[in-house]
């Protein structure tokens, strides 16, 4: 089991940690548009491993077309034993470092206080950012990890991302997400924010389900 998580004042909003809460969606940080989407994605420990491992090394970001910049590993120690309650509460960390891993190109992982830019755009829509990883999870039947905005994007906010193998075999996808807008543009047609949610969702959902359609 490895559960992480990082906390300082690099991120820029202030409810890190809201896509934990179960309320999220009827009580959304201050400014913000709460959005979730959740899909069976098969069946079984293989499925639930291979999608995790797709989601920890970035599968979903690729899929929905944004291309990785430089990913930075946290500088300092990664704490094992560490995450989020029920409630989207941070829990105290332990004193054990995760180990780092690398995918086949050598990019890291997500892991804990890794800092990563993305770049491309969504339904027409910029989509650049540098981002911070708040969190991970890998636990029996549990793969997740949390990532919020440190600037450079049109909205403020966080994701969680999250691999789940349930107790009748199915495993499903949760991908959650609160959004505040930035830019001018978002401000004033907040709309914009909303398609921009959706056509994220859909590109991540399709990377991690490639039997998923859009319809």
């Amino acid at each position: 089991m490895r559960r992480g998580t990082f906390r300082d004042d690099t991120v820029d909003y202030a409810a890190v940690g809201a896509t934990h809460s179960p309320d999220l969606m009827q009580y959304p940080p201050e400014r913000s548009i709460a959005a979730e989407r959740t899909i069976r994605i098969g069946s079984g420990q293989e499925r639930f491993a291979s999608a995790g491992e797709a989601l920890l090394s970035w599968t979903a970001q690729k899929g929905a077309g944004l291309q990785l910049g430089d990913v930075r590993p946290a500088s300092g120690p990664m704490y094992a034993g560490v995450g989020f309650d029920d409630e989207g509460n941070p829990v105290a960390p332990a004193s054990t470092e995760a180990e780092q891993r690398f995918d086949a190109e050598g990019t890291p992982f997500a892991g804990a206080g890794t800092t990563v830019t993305v770049h491309g755009r969504v339904a027409g829509l910029r989509a650049d950012a540098e981002l911070r990883v708040i969190s991970v999870t890998e636990e029996p039947r549990r793969i997740a990890f949390t990532i919020g905005t440190v600037s450079g994007s049109v909205v403020s906010g966080e994701e969680w991302f999250l691999i789940e193998w349930r107790g009748n075999d199915e495993v499903w996808f949760t991908v959650r997400a609160f959004d505040a807008p930035v830019a001018l543009a978002y401000r004033l047609v907040r709309p914009l924010v909303r398609r921009r949610r959706r056509a994220l969702f859909d590109g991540y959902v399709r990377a991690i389900s490639p039997m998923y359609t859009t319809g």
